[in-house]
């Protein structure tokens, strides 16, 4: 696939924050789909036939008819394969939704949710597709007070059927911690560049280093400094594969002065050094990663 010096970042272009529509493989935004890319709001596929083929930051996945998934703002992703896939889509930026709706999203600890749905939830979600869709045609202008209670209880919904797909036992671990603990996630996708220590988010959060150790520990399994260094890692991987910045270059964007440093510190995680991994990676263009 072709390099370029920085990852696109596709933007919401519309003045009301939401676009929802059907989608095929003739749609002129699945063109720029099929490049490697980020989103600065929130997108909504549902597959209503054939199967769709897309990459979540380096991990290949094909999905079926049924596959309801909503990706958040700044994962990097990519189209593979449409074949003959069609459905419905739908954008939003994160104040068109409501309070309770945010903090169900920010509760969930996995950042993209890829949801097999039932026949029932199937059809109940492509009738709030067809709703939104329709508002279109019957008022001239958009109503954001129709269309966001809409929108609300298109995600709260996705967040029950996400929940019971996976049998989640909401009183296994407290709101309270995995609240925390999303709080601390989205504070460290905002700072990794410049803050590496629990201690620091700590201090953000208003609470002490143990206690947050202690809650992430409890949530997760990994340690607040594992996680931190996930994200690091995970930002590397990116720039090394998807575009032609100097190791030097990326070792600055990650908030690394000391090139040396970050160049033992990603050989350690990753098993290779930085040149190693695009030399290996970059000798197939179509070849993509599964971590």
């Amino acid at each position: 696939m072709p390099k370029n010096d920085s990852i696109t970042l596709n933007r919401m272009d519309y003045s009301s924050g939401i676009a929802v529509g059907i989608w095929n493989g003739s749609t002129p935004g699945i063109i720029k789909a099929l490049s490697p890319h980020r989103h600065d709001h929130y997108t909504c596929m549902l597959i209503e036939a054939d199967q769709l083929e897309v990459v979540f930051d380096f991990k290949h996945l094909t999905m079926p008819v049924g596959t309801l998934f909503i990706s958040p703002p700044g994962q990097v992703h990519q189209i593979l394969e449409t074949l003959s896939a069609t459905g419905c889509y739908l954008s939003f930026e994160s104040r068109h939704i409501g309070r309770t709706a945010q903090t169900s999203l920010d509760n969930l600890l996995e950042e993209t949710l890829i949801i097999a749905l039932s026949n029932n939830e199937r059809d109940w979600f492509r009738t709030i597709f067809d709703s939104m869709m329709k508002l279109q045609d019957l008022n001239d202008i958009a109503y954001r007070q129709v269309e966001e209670p809409l929108l609300s209880a298109f995600i709260e919904q996705a967040v029950l059927c996400y929940e019971r797909q996976l049998f989640i036992n909401p009183e296994s671990i407290s709101l309270r911690s995995i609240s925390l603990t999303k709080e601390f996630r989205n504070l460290v996708k905002s700072h990794f560049r410049s803050i590496k220590r629990p201690f620091e988010y700590a201090e953000k959060l208003n609470i002490t280093v143990g206690h947050l150790s202690d809650t992430v520990k409890k949530v997760t399994g990994s340690s607040a400094s594992e996680l931190i260094q996930k994200e690091v890692m995970n930002e590397a991987l990116r720039l090394l594969y998807y575009t032609e910045v100097s190791i030097k270059e990326i070792s600055y964007q990650l908030g690394y002065q000391d090139t040396k440093y970050f160049i033992r510190l990603f050989s350690k995680k990753a098993g290779c050094s930085p040149s190693e991994y695009r030399k290996k990676y970059a000798k197939n263009s179509d070849q993509i990663l599964d971590h």
